[in-house]
């Protein structure tokens, strides 16, 4: 069910012994790169004395899930080609860049309290109790 250049997330099924990958490799994703009948090779980054290394590690299809890294970005390239579409039938152009999510706008309070007014609280002096 997967095919060269897929991205799988590697998660170690204990209940399978064979082809287990090392603990390193848990919870990562990778790309595949080679697939055979019982085990698929997986292109996985490890952070190792400060710089990053490409390893190619071969693990059994029971250790290997599709990744849903890719969903999000495919969804957006798709919903970006339907308004690319829109946008050249009407004339209009359009912004296809990601927002940050803007603070919330501000407001005033209704109301104080029950009555309507506004109590100031002050704390009480120091007194110490010995």
């Amino acid at each position: 069910n997967v095919k060269v250049g897929d991205y799988v997330d590697i998660f170690a099924d204990p209940s399978v012994h064979k082809g287990m990958p090392h603990k390193h490799y848990h919870g990562r994703t990778g790309i595949v790169f080679n697939v055979t009948k019982s085990a698929v090779g997986v292109r996985v980054n490890k952070f190792v004395n400060g710089r990053i290394l490409e390893k190619r590690i071969h693990v059994r299809i029971e250790h290997i899930r599709k990744s849903k890294c890719q969903k999000e970005i495919l969804a957006r390239k798709v919903s970006n080609e339907a308004a690319k579409e829109e946008a050249r039938k009407t004339g209009k152009q359009v912004n296809l860049k990601r927002t940050p999510k803007l603070p919330k706008a501000g407001y005033f309070l209704e109301k104080a309290g029950e009555d309507g007014v506004i109590t100031t609280i002050q704390p009480l002096p120091f007194s110490d109790l010995v």
